[in-house]
């Protein structure tokens, strides 16, 4: 079965730092970008960081340009998202998913799979 499970989010102080994880199972890892998007309370889901499985770029979005870092160990099938400096807008339900187009892209329609989400709270 095809699956992805994200996990690794909980409640942290501002400032303080955060380790996503990203499994995933039943692909070739190396065929998909993994893009890593977060959804908060009342607002659209958006794409946070990426990983391309083409060229091995990276992508981040403003808001966490500097702070979040995104890695992977081909070996555990996994991503990771190293967050810092946290800061209590980056509270959100955060997601990773998996395109098989294999280059970035901040598209939710293109992504073919999804993980269940992980929550992280993040308090003033």
């Amino acid at each position: 079965e095809v699956q992805l499970q994200a996990s690794g989010g909980g409640l942290v102080q501002a400032g303080g730092s955060l380790r996503l994880s990203c499994a995933g199972s039943g692909f070739i890892f190396g065929d998909y970008a993994i893009t890593w998007f977060r959804q908060a309370p009342g607002k659209e889901r958006e794409a946070v960081s990426c990983l391309s499985s083409y060229d091995g770029d990276t992508s981040y979005a403003d808001a966490v340009k500097g702070r979040f870092t995104i890695s992977s160990d081909a070996a555990k099938n996994t991503v990771y998202l190293q967050m810092n400096t946290l800061k209590p807008e980056d509270t959100a339900v955060y997601y990773c998913a998996a395109d098989p187009w294999g280059s970035c892209s901040d598209s939710i329609a293109t992504q073919a799979y999804w993980g269940q989400g992980t929550q992280v709270t993040v308090s003033s």
